[in-house]
């Protein structure tokens, strides 16, 4: 079953992407010219003129991006009874790494520098790192996990307090596997992810029964006062279509009951100590 969901997930996202929809809707634009649907056509050109230019023009991701981010604050202090550092995936390109055969980076590299740091914080706790290829077309791709133990290494952490799990898909299957490879089951552990990633992160977490402290990072948008038009499509659509997917994941999560809540939010304790 979860396979099916993984799959089923790519599938749909290669059709609800915002650049995806954008083409789809562009081909349909199309058909009904062709096909003399004169006025539809026309109707629906105008309609994807008026939302490119806007995406184009303005960073509209971010009015999507900021809810998720600000949805969990760091925390003001760090806790001094936590079991270890929980890091989740997402910062290494394994495709590039296995075809350069080197490890390289991703985006969410700001994971691994703050688990190195967090490292240094807490000097006897363990790493424990958590993922694998989410690639349909190449499911075992580093399933030893090369990739992340180098990069993990090559930032300062002692490969001796690493717990590495290299099989997770998708940050369900991050909770599921490693669960049993927690030092402690009902212990308390700094989650690290990228800030817009931690709500569906926390929800899962909860409901896998995993005790974390969120501490986010990576963060995508701009604050209002930063926000002007500036016409960076590719950087505009960048952060729209990482908003809308988290966006679709919480809600595809919440329907099949693999999260705690469609947007969880920080517990009152915490709340209390920010």
């Amino acid at each position: 079953m979860d396979n099916l969901f993984f799959v089923l997930s790519k599938l749909v996202w290669g059709l609800l992407s915002p650049s995806s929809l954008l083409i789809w809707l562009l081909i349909l634009a199309t058909l009904f010219l062709w096909l003399n649907y004169i006025k539809a056509g026309r109707r629906l050109l105008t309609l994807l003129s008026i939302v490119g230019f806007a995406v184009m023009a303005y960073p509209v991701g971010d009015w999507l991006m900021q809810p998720l981010e600000t949805r969990f604050p760091p925390p003001a202090t760090l806790p001094q009874d936590i079991d270890g550092i929980i890091v989740l995936g997402g910062a290494e390109n394994l495709k590039l790494s296995s075809g350069w055969n080197s490890a390289e980076v991703g985006d969410s590299a700001e994971r691994l520098f703050a688990a190195a740091q967090l490292s240094r914080e807490y000097p006897s706790l363990p790493v424990i790192y958590s993922g694998g290829s989410n690639l349909v077309q190449m499911p075992d791709l580093d399933s030893e996990g090369w990739v992340s133990m180098t990069l993990l290494t090559q930032v300062g952490i002692d490969p001796a307090r690493i717990i590495n799990e290299s099989r997770a898909r998708n940050t369900f299957e991050n909770f599921v596997m490693i669960k049993p490879l927690l030092p402690e089951a009902d212990g308390q552990y700094l989650l690290v992810t990228s800030a817009f990633h931690m709500p569906r992160s926390v929800g899962i977490a909860r409901k896998q029964g995993v005790n974390v402290i969120p501490y986010p990072v990576d963060y995508r948008s701009n604050k209002p006062d930063l926000r002007y038009w500036d016409f960076a499509l590719f950087s505009h659509l960048e952060v729209l279509e990482v908003a809308w997917r988290e966006w679709l994941g919480l809600t595809a999560y919440f329907i099949t009951g693999k999260t705690s809540a469609w947007l969880p939010a920080p517990r009152l304790e915490q709340v209390e100590q920010d």
